[in-house]
């Protein structure tokens, strides 16, 4: 079975781009792909800082993320770029612990202003680690992702499908990547 890992590199679990990664999880888990999720912010916080590529629960984090034919990166935007703690979860995964694995990053800003972060920020590191396949990825503004009277979260109905479509990209790709690791 094809496997996909979310690195969700958001600090903050009650994090609205929650509801884009739970959209992208059902999505990807209703085309037959076995998803997991790494919650960055869960993992230790020394660990991280002092860049632990022994510790347990990066060793079980890189694990999950060698195993994956493909990548999804989440992040919200700050200061025109993906957070911090992405970044030092991204200094630990192996200098080519990407290479042959698909990669679909999907950002969350405040303002179409930093749309290109991904073009610019995220994508030369994905290319260090390996990835050849990145595909182009969303963007989603804040305004798209909002709060009801009920205090559950909804997507605006354009994001949606940009983010179906880009996921339906990525399921088949993976798909393909894994049917052919299987016939080696």
């Amino acid at each position: 079975m094809a496997k996909i890992v979310v690195i969700n590199g958001t600090p903050s679990l009650v994090s609205r781009i929650n509801a884009v990664i739970e959209h992208a999880e059902s999505r990807l888990s209703e085309q037959g792909l076995e998803v997991a999720r790494i919650n960055v912010a869960e993992l230790p916080a020394e660990d991280l800082i002092h860049t632990r590529f022994e510790s347990e629960d990066i060793v079980k984090a890189n694990g999950l993320v060698a195993e994956a034919d493909a990548v999804v990166v989440v992040s919200p935007v700050y200061k025109a770029s993906y957070t911090g703690v992405l970044k030092t979860f991204l200094d630990l995964i192996p200098q080519k612990g990407l290479a042959g694995k698909i990669a679909l990053p999907l950002f969350m800003g405040g303002s179409l202003a930093h749309l290109l972060t991904i073009d610019y920020a995220l994508k030369p590191v994905l290319s260090v680690l390996g990835a050849r396949h990145i595909l182009g990825g969303v963007y989603a503004v804040d305004s798209q992702v909002t709060r009801n009277d009920q205090g559950t979260v909804e997507l605006a109905e354009e994001l949606q499908l940009r983010l179906n479509t880009v996921l339906d990209e990525l399921a088949e790709e993976t798909r393909l990547k894994a049917a052919r690791r299987q016939a080696e």
